[in-house]
């Protein structure tokens, strides 16, 4: 339904790569049809896609929902016995790969194409889609696993076109507006990017592989309107020394996928005055975005002298449409503005459903993200990490995003991040592990008398580590359990 609003909407605006050549809406709904009738003529009950971001995966997106199967975009840098595993999951899948993968498919029993082959194939066929049931999967994405196993998240055709619906206005972007996407297939925020631009008739270009340099390049040689980022690149264009940032047609940029250092969201305000920012927070399993803080709320947020709105830069704004939004405390009830608590949400874009498991809403239709957080007097979202995350210490409970958020405030601390090791005295100890700047060597005694002076004695970490980087994952969220197993295994 989005696609054909699309093409019957502005059939002749390119919305998928290079402004000289890019796709319009009507080819677009043409490869898919092209690309279903493959999917159908193979028999194959999902489209596995493992490569690159671009044209091929728009096709694929829409193409499988055309032939009424999901889509499943999966990681290129798993390993080898991660790979097969979530391959035998599918051995009736079509399967689009880059050709270094293709062995792998092939070993799990899948018929293979490249990207190329899979648009020069789709362009040759004919073909035509039956209507697709709305409570249909369209999209299964396996999470990131950072703190344990991935686990396949089933979106249905009516979660996402939910989200679309309350959250974009269609055919609301001018005729030169182009989006950059620089986040990886697998990641919702790729499926929500190419199903929002399109509705809004925006052009979409992808970013395969990205420095500050290859993407401030792009978004001035494609004169890029808007654009979607993790925190580690902003962090990484706003750090780069000697790096010309003017980016003169750049009009929003929206950010998410992991926590904002507010000392680089300050830095990009002030350099980019003329850009709107918007912080998007959301999960697999909601869709994506169920909360947003936006252009005037950072700008009033940075410049007011009152406490209470300027910590709201820190925050993740208030629900979008459509999304009710409740912090419960151990025993389920709602808490109070100021108190901390687990954040649950409700609404048609919550999915909340996981492959071979069933759902994980509870009877009300309302689902546990396992993040912690709270809510101020005013309705803002404050985002304090995954309920996994936090650090129980003599029986205190203890949120490792405010101890991360005084360190990433030295000048000498590039990174941070705090967990916590278990401690046969208190349970858990607090650890730190700090990438300092480059040319710089922080004390540690010095940052841990910063961590006093701000917060609690029990909120400084016993022990602060220095690594050259973290583990995070391509969309730049932490990958805690490495970070646990290597300090454990150092200090048994």
């Amino acid at each position: 339904m989005l696609l054909d609003m699309a093409a019957d909407g502005f059939g002749d605006r390119p919305v998928v790569g290079r402004g000289g050549d890019g796709l319009t809406p009507v080819r677009l709904r043409e490869l898919a049809a092209g690309g279903a009738r493959l999917i159908r003529d193979s028999d194959a009950d999902s489209v596995v896609y493992l490569a690159v971001n671009g044209p091929a995966f728009h096709v694929a997106l829409f193409a499988a929902a055309r032939a009424g199967v999901p889509l499943v975009p999966v990681n290129y840098r798993l390993g080898a016995g991660q790979l097969a595993a979530l391959l035998s999951n599918h051995p009736r899948a079509l399967g689009i790969c880059d050709p270094e993968q293709a062995s792998a498919l092939r070993a799990a029993g899948l018929s293979v194409r490249s990207p190329a082959e899979w648009l020069t194939d789709a362009a040759d066929a004919d073909g035509s889609g039956d209507p697709v049931e709305s409570d249909a999967p369209a999209v299964l994405i396996y999470t990131s696993g950072t703190t344990s196993a991935p686990k396949g998240v089933v979106l249905r055709h009516h979660n996402l076109v939910s989200y679309v619906l309350g959250t974009v206005e269609f055919a609301g972007a001018q005729q030169d507006e182009a989006a950059l996407m620089s986040v990886p297939p697998y990641h919702i925020a790729a499926v929500s990017n190419v199903l929002s631009n399109l509705y809004s008739g925006r052009r979409v270009l992808t970013l395969e592989q990205f420095t500050p340099e290859g993407w401030l390049d792009l978004v001035r040689s494609e004169r890029v309107t808007n654009a979607m980022v993790v925190p580690t690149m902003l962090a990484r264009i706003m750090d780069a020394p000697n790096l010309s940032r003017s980016a003169p047609a750049l009009r929003t940029l929206a950010y998410g996928g992991a926590r904002m250092p507010l000392r680089v969201i300050e830095t990009a305000l002030r350099e980019w005055p003329h850009v709107e920012f918007v912080n998007a927070y959301g999960l697999t399993e909601t869709s994506s975005t169920i909360a947003v803080l936006g252009p005037d709320e950072h700008r009033t947020a940075l410049t007011s002298e009152d406490p209470a709105v300027r910590a709201r830069l820190g925050s993740a704004g208030r629900p979008v449409p459509g999304i009710e939004l409740e912090i419960r405390d151990e025993l389920d009830a709602a808490t109070e503005p100021g108190v901390s608590g687990r954040i649950w949400v409700r609404g048609e874009q919550v999915s909340g459903e996981y492959a071979g498991q069933g759902s994980a809403t509870d009877d009300d239709g309302w689902f546990d993200t396992r993040d912690h957080g709270h809510l101020d007097a005013d309705g803002y979202l404050f985002v304090e990490g995954r309920a996994d995350d936090t650090i129980i210490r003599g029986a205190e409970n203890i949120a490792p995003a405010e101890i991360e958020d005084v360190l990433l405030r030295h000048p000498d601390v590039l990174d941070a991040v705090v967990i916590g090791v278990p401690d046969e005295e208190w349970g858990q100890r607090i650890e730190a592990v700090v990438v300092p700047r480059d040319g710089s060597a922080p004390d540690p005694d010095g940052l841990r008398a910063e961590v006093r002076k701000a917060l609690r004695g029990s909120r400084t970490p016993d022990r602060i580590n220095f690594w050259p980087e973290l583990p995070r994952t391509v969309t730049g969220k932490l990958v805690r359990r490495d970070i646990v197993a290597t300090l454990t295994a150092e200090r048994p």
